[in-house]
């Protein structure tokens, strides 16, 4: 099964924006070189498609996925618990940290879970809550 996506570039460390389309495994072995490295920023959609797109942001066992319905709505998926609610969590954004409550921090391996799986269900709705911006 084929995506489309863009992510931190594992060489330098900064967001790539070259779309690639590959075979998920592609993007799983992109996955997996950013989580050894630590942090990273990944956007994923289907192929021929636009939208939705899915993005994962993580830093250290924390991660943020939001959802890009529409060119103008995004959404956060509301977190696990993993952090308090009243505590903050900076990941990267492309290239800049962003700040996120902990009502919207997952687990980094949960998160990926929940990417990966979009990859194969297709659909976005059957992840979780999802909170419009």
């Amino acid at each position: 099964m084929s995506v489309v996506w863009v992510a931190t570039s594992p060489e330098s460390g900064v967001f790539d924006p070259v779309e690639r389309r590959s075979e998920v495994k592609g993007l799983s072995d992109r996955y997996n070189d950013l989580r050894s490295l630590g942090q990273g920023y990944v956007e994923v959609r289907l192929p021929n498609r636009g939208f939705p797109t899915l993005i994962l942001a993580f830093r250290g066992d924390h991660a943020v996925v939001q959802l890009m319905s529409d060119p103008e709505g995004m959404s956060l998926l509301v977190g696990n618990g993993t952090v308090p609610s009243g505590a903050e969590v900076d990941v990267p954004i492309m290239d800049a940290l962003a700040t996120f409550t902990g009502d919207f921090v997952l687990d980094v391996d949960q998160a990926w879970e929940l990417v990966h799986g979009f990859t194969q269900t297709r659909a976005a709705d059957p992840l979780g809550e999802w909170r419009e911006l």
